[in-house]
């Protein structure tokens, strides 16, 4: 049974990729997951404000009273405050897994803007991973902003990344465009070599003892599967671009319906941090299983073949038919 796939350009021994998560936060973690037979990891996100926290601290250091006199070189920080900072810690992090471990090291950075961070993509490739993961999801809270300043930002977030380094992307996406599949295509066009779909952002909530909101983890189900088949087979028929199905991967039949769909591999964080890290070993024998039972011999296989083009009923992705959908319905 050959469960290898490609994304991004690079060979998978299987579809199963561990999403970031506090388990790829830790390397111990990690070496578990890959004893279990996860073929890849994405690791805990970078964000552009420890980034920027960094750089503002050390610019405060470096520039405070430099231009008094010649004493001020007294202001610069030494080399172990900079070196402590949260992104020097995670370059090193990138270089302690990449030498402990034999799967690809995808890195994540999480930000939505053109920043100094974006500089960090650099080190993050001469520190030895393997891809960038970009998290660019960005809630706008201004009625005056326009759609297509926003997605223009994007873009131009997406076009200094790549600017920077010769790493492949991946932009970690998120449903709420006006028409992802125009997107999808302008990420392609602007230098990404893969899409996540999608983001799964946390879940706001209010404590109404301290009368304040509040961010929980948002852990899904199976039941969040379905707006990343829909556009995991309309991407998969229209744009020319690696896909990794992430939310609402939980079991091995959500694995098997997103290959079919159209991804070339799977993100799981949820399933992995409710059921533990030897998880995957399930997952992949009961992948087998079920393909030696329907008799594939590979994930290439079966990969897209119940995309948008490749399917005998295109309403179920492109029509949002509530009467059918509940005529069906069983009590």
């Amino acid at each position: 049974m050959n469960l290898t796939t490609k994304y991004l350009g690079i060979d998978f021994k299987n579809p199963l990729i561990a999403g970031a998560s506090p388990l790829t936060g830790s390397l111990d973690k990690i070496k578990e997951l890959e004893d279990a037979g996860v073929a890849g990891i994405v690791m805990h996100s970078l964000f552009e404000e420890q980034i920027n926290h960094d750089l503002h601290s050390i610019d405060h250091f470096l520039f405070q009273g430099s231009d008094s006199f010649a004493e001020s070189l007294s202001y610069f920080p030494d080399s172990d405050y900079i070196e402590s900072s949260e992104s020097e810690h995670y370059l090193e992090d990138i270089m302690e897994i990449k030498s402990s471990v034999g799967i690809p090291i995808i890195a994540s950075l999480n930000g939505v803007s053109s920043g100094g961070w974006v500089k960090y993509a650099k080190k993050i490739q001469e520190a030895g991973a393997d891809a960038l993961e970009l998290n660019i999801t960005y809630i706008p809270t201004n009625p005056l902003l326009d759609a297509r300043e926003l997605e223009a930002m994007y873009i131009k977030v997406l076009a200094d990344v790549r600017a920077n380094t010769t790493l492949p992307l991946s932009v970690k996406m998120n449903p709420y465009f006006s028409n992802p599949a125009q997107m999808a295509k302008r990420f392609k066009d602007a230098g990404a070599n893969g899409l996540v779909i999608f983001d799964n952002p946390v879940q706001v909530d209010i404590d109404l003892e301290e009368l304040s909101p509040l961010q929980r983890a948002n852990l899904t189900s199976s039941a969040n599967l379905s707006e990343t088949l829909r556009w995991c087979a309309i991407l998969h028929s229209n744009v020319a671009i690696s896909l990794a199905a992430s939310t609402g991967v939980h079991n091995a039949k959500d694995v098997l319906k997103a290959i079919m769909s159209g991804a070339d591999v799977t993100q799981m964080a949820s399933t992995l941090l409710q059921n533990g890290t030897g998880y995957p070993k399930t997952l992949l024998k009961e992948l087998v299983e079920w393909m030696q039972e329907k008799e594939y011999l590979s994930i290439e296989q079966m990969k897209g073949s119940i995309s948008l083009n490749h399917c005998d009923n295109k309403a179920a992705y492109e029509r949002a038919n509530y009467m059918r959908a509940l005529l069906s319905y069983r009590f």
